[in-house]
């Protein structure tokens, strides 16, 4: 997409954003309520017409050709409204029925492992397992690429977890994902690169473990000493709490091979020794703080 634009009334959604999602890669979608989410998937997805710039999803201008561009995608929305009274087979062979070549039934069910549950009635899963159903009805028409709507929002650490693992494997199959997150964690662990959008912009872009430059911000090492030790004179230390130091620093590399190098020299045991960087979430507030104004927390329509 190139100075992707859309606005609602006075109200501006999306304000020229340029962006590139690769082939076979799980790309995240990160930003605050009303930030332009919710808009920018759905002008991919050809359900809403763009203001203004171009777009192309595989190939396809999905302003003008939406229909070339159904029988590819596959979605997954944060609710479904499948039929609670089918079993799993026949809720994924109705959904197949759409497609002209749909993947088979029983390969998408060992694909979200749900094979074991085929003759389930739906009301009977699990909130994870419905999670699973929803991801096999986007697979049923074997598209390249899928769009995932905030997949584990309400869900407890381990159906999260169950969920992360099948869209992991859409990646071995070679299907390019979409996926929108309020989540830190699901970023980190599932996104091969990432944006951060927030009022209508794209305020950073790239691999979630240095985006931003997070991988070079200064790093904090926190330590303990036996009672009686007292640290080295090497450098100038950020804070103490009893027996516990902490050392903030640019040069982590060096502070840390000096620090390290003092205790084997004196035979002291750096207990606790751990090594902090700003995190995902960090960063993130960071940059969604730098940009608010009032327009940024209106809903998207």
């Amino acid at each position: 997409m190139r100075g992707l634009k859309k606005s609602y009334g006075r109200f501006a959604a999306l304000r020229g954003i340029s962006l590139d999602i690769r082939h076979g890669e799980i790309f995240a979608l990160l930003g605050p309520n009303g930030a332009g989410k919710t808009t920018f998937v759905e002008i991919l997805e050809g359900y809403r017409h763009r203001d203004a710039g171009e777009v192309w999803v595989l190939g396809v201008d999905p302003d003008h050709q939406s229909m070339a561009l159904k029988t590819r995608i596959g979605i997954v929305l944060q609710s479904s409204g499948m039929d609670r009274y089918l079993n799993v087979a026949e809720t994924v062979e109705m959904y197949s029925s759409y497609y002209p070549q749909p993947r088979p039934v029983d390969e998408i069910l060992e694909l979200v492992g749900l094979e074991t549950k085929r003759d389930e009635r739906v009301l009977r899963l699990s909130g994870g397992q419905q999670r699973r159903l929803d991801v096999a009805i986007a697979l049923a028409g074997n598209p390249e690429l899928l769009f995932l709507d905030e997949p584990t929002t309400g869900f407890d650490p381990s159906a999260r977890r169950e969920v992360w693992e099948v869209i992991k494997n859409l990646r071995g199959l070679g299907k390019t994902v979409v996926l929108t997150t309020h989540f830190m964690d699901e970023a980190q662990y599932l996104a091969d690169r990432l944006a951060i959008i927030a009022n209508g912009s794209i305020v950073a872009e790239g691999d979630p473990a240095t985006l931003a430059g997070r991988d070079r911000m200064v790093a904090t090492v926190r330590f303990s000493l036996p009672e009686g030790i007292a640290p080295p004179a090497l450098f100038e230390l950020s804070a103490q709490t009893g027996a516990t130091y902490e050392l903030r620093t640019a040069a982590l590399t060096r502070d840390l091979h000096e620090l390290t190098a003092w205790a084997l020299g004196a035979g002291v045991e750096l207990a606790d020794l751990r090594v902090d960087r700003p995190t995902l979430e960090d960063v993130y507030l960071e940059l969604t703080a730098e940009v608010t104004s009032p327009a940024s927390t209106a809903r998207e329509p």
